[in-house]
């Protein structure tokens, strides 16, 4: 009997179709690594595009995925950190908003365990999708505050302190 190496290298077209095989396994299996997702409106916006080249290769000790779409990111195995840059800036909002290393985010709990940080006073706007019950929320948000910062701010997250009330007793209606 002989060896099976010997068969490819005498038949060429053996070795052609087993070639063919192995290179369409080895693509389909660098494909299956991607995650995949969905670019955000504005993701050609080229601050997106600095903000993506200074993401972390970590967060909250998640190794970084490839991904499948434009100005995305994410973490974990399965993704446990989803981040989208160029989704739509937030308009003013009764949510909580968090000063996280200088970058204010807005709090949507709405679908927790899954958390939706979007960031406030920044054009373009990112956000990033947490899954609490794999990593910390709070580690995720320090983690990418370095790269979030390329995307200058413009305004910053005002609470009920920081309205001026009048001293003089005279109220204004709407």
């Amino acid at each position: 009997m002989s060896h099976p190496l010997l068969l490819l290298r005498t038949d060429p077209l053996r070795f052609v179709a087993a070639a063919a095989v192995l290179a369409t396994s080895l693509l389909l299996a660098g494909c299956a690594t991607a995650v995949p997702l969905t670019p955000a409106a504005d993701a050609t916006n080229v601050a997106c595009a600095d903000v993506i080249v200074h993401l972390p290769s970590t967060v909250a000790d998640q190794a970084s995925r490839e991904t499948n779409a434009q100005a995305t990111g994410a973490w974990g195995d399965p993704a446990a950190v989803l981040l989208h840059c160029g989704v739509t800036v937030p308009a003013p909002t009764t949510l909580p908003c968090l000063n996280i290393n200088g970058i204010d985010w807005i709090e949507d709990d709405s679908d927790a365990p899954t958390y939706r940080y979007t960031t406030y006073g920044r054009d373009p706007a990112i956000e990033i999708v947490i899954d609490s019950e794999a990593v910390s929320g709070s580690t995720a948000l320090i983690d990418v505050a370095n790269a979030v910062g390329y995307v200058p701010a413009t305004s910053a997250c005002l609470g009920a302190e920081d309205v001026q009330l009048p001293t003089d007793g005279a109220t204004t209606a709407p």
